[in-house]
């Protein structure tokens, strides 16, 4: 699993991948000029996506800040000054800064693909595998250590966490500093660490936030969990409450400190600024563009054969029915997963589905998913002490399912809008046209074998989850109808159309590894 994260390297410059390069850009901007905005960056090297434009106006005797487009746009000729941001929450961006500068200073110039390596090797391959150690040590608390594997190398390969492990976006970094968040708190309520470990609680809940604005909806949750703990417990509540403030405080701080320099005020994000004016009604209404529930937007995030949830991680499903063995183990952790599973139920249906596009999963849920391992292994655990395997199967079925088909997904990363499935209309017809995985491999050994290396880890990781059906007795026949049916449910839903067609080529004709083709490091 080590081996995937660390090799697997799913990135094509002529996507021109607007979430990653607004981020990266303003690392070159930080660096390169001393500056916040991407003017001069852009100017350099191309216009990207995902940016929030700011107009300067003179307004009489004072100057205000209006955005570039939309229907509050300035019209006349007062505009003092133009300035491009990305629209995104800033931590990435400043952390890719100091990585950026280290490649200027070892190889000037540093090529795109250079950056968005090594970026994405420190800043979200790395705390990703961390967080996996975490994740396992936490499971290990509750569960058998063969359940807790099992858990564990499904979590990472079956889930988003792979995708977006693998992508300098922002989605899988929230959800490791939100569950190292909780991860403190929960060895805190243990006994295990002093309260003043809170600290880093809080250090951790500002990174949150500074990393992906939604990530405050997950911060209250943890933060349920706490006052769980402490319930009627109020002098130590309130201890807890001081130490998360004062440890998060220099983080809220910087985030505001950036929206004033950047936008105008403490509050303001790039969002009220967006440059592409079809964007701006999806964060108008409501509070930042959440409003009333809508069900086709909550059918679609979780059950949409593209892109829900439980598409290509049907195994996720099983935690349902482990919340009864999570309250009997742990209350405060039962009473968090409630207020998580509320929350984001409410705000993926409350958003709009279409602004979360060419996406692996409805990839504003990521920070959600490993909350909801432990009650998968709960169930795993308790049905392997019961006399009948059938269960267990299903349920060891789903893993090796969800590590299969989200695997292959993950090596493509990249999903158009208009292709039915990502698994038969778009991964599975790549591999059969000859355009295996990317690995950073290919650097040196061009596909067809660095991309056929990253096919052979996934098959073996999948082929030791299935072996586990001994370890939990289980039917390996049924195991593999479990799996059958997965595929077969994503097959019958893959339309095979002009649209996965036009989606298949287009992909290949960016592909930046074809067969024989070298990376330009």
């Amino acid at each position: 699993m080590a081996a995937l994260y660390l090799l697997s390297f799913p990135y094509h410059p002529g996507l021109r991948s607007p979430n990653e390069l607004c981020r990266l850009w303003q690392s070159r901007a930080i660096v390169d000029h001393g500056v916040l905005n991407l003017n001069a960056t852009l100017q350099q090297f191309g216009m990207v996506g995902d940016l929030s434009c700011t107009l300067t106006v003179q307004e009489g005797d004072r100057q205000v800040l209006r955005p570039c487009v939309g229907p509050d746009a300035p019209r006349g000729g007062n505009v003092v000054a133009r300035f491009y941001y990305p629209s995104k929450a800033p931590l990435l961006s400043f952390l890719g800064a100091p990585v950026y500068w280290v490649l200027s200073k070892v190889h000037a110039p540093v090529s795109e693909l250079t950056q968005v390596f090594w970026s994405r090797l420190f800043l979200t391959v790395l705390p990703s595998l961390l967080m996996l150690v975490l994740l396992r040590r936490f499971l290990g608390a509750y569960v058998s250590a063969s359940v807790a594997d099992v858990a564990t190398v499904t979590y990472g390969l079956g889930t988003m966490a792979f995708s977006y492990a693998e992508s300098f976006m922002s989605h899988q970094v929230t959800a490791a500093l939100l569950f190292a968040t909780f991860y403190v708190a929960w060895r805190i309520e243990r006994g295990e660490l002093k309260d003043v470990a809170y600290l880093g609680a809080g250090a951790l809940a500002g990174l949150v936030v500074m990393s992906e604005y939604t990530g405050a909806l997950g911060v209250v949750c943890v933060s349920a969990y706490v006052v769980a703990s402490r319930w009627k417990k109020w002098g130590a509540l309130a201890k807890a409450v001081g130490f998360v403030v004062v440890g998060a405080l220099p983080f809220l701080g910087a985030v505001m400190a950036y929206h004033q320099a950047c936008f105008g005020g403490p509050l303001v994000s790039g969002y009220k600024f967006l440059n592409d004016a079809a964007y701006q009604g999806w964060h108008q209404g409501g509070f930042l563009g959440i409003r009333l529930p809508d069900l086709n937007a909550f059918v679609l995030s979780f059950f949409s054969p593209l892109r829900g949830l439980f598409a290509l991680s049907p195994f996720l499903l099983v935690s349902f029915f482990g919340l009864k063995d999570t309250r009997a183990k742990d209350k405060p952790i039962f009473v968090m997963l409630v207020a998580l599973l509320a929350a984001n139920a409410y705000f993926t249906s409350s958003f709009t589905y279409s602004s979360w596009g060419w996406t692996v999963g409805p990839r504003h849920l990521t920070p959600l998913v490993p909350f909801l391992i432990l009650p998968v292994a709960l169930v795993v655990e308790r049905l392997q002490a019961t006399p009948s395997p059938a269960g267990r199967t299903w349920a060891l079925g789903m893993c090796v399912s969800s590590v299969l088909a989200t695997g292959l997904v993950g090596f493509v990363n990249y999903v158009p809008d208009d292709v039915s499935t990502s698994l038969w209309g778009l991964a599975v017809p790549l591999l059969g046209d000859g355009f295996f995985p990317v690995s950073w491999l290919a650097a040196v050994i061009p596909n067809p074998i660095s991309g056929l290396l990253l096919v052979v880890l996934l098959a073996a990781v999948t082929a030791w989850l299935a072996t586990k059906s001994v370890e939990l007795k289980a039917l390996p026949l049924l195991l593999v109808v479990a799996l059958v049916a997965h595929f077969g449910i994503l097959r019958l839903a893959t339309r095979s159309d002009a649209h996965d067609e036009g989606a298949k080529k287009f992909l290949e004709s960016v592909w930046v590894a074809p067969n024989g083709v070298k990376l330009p490091f």
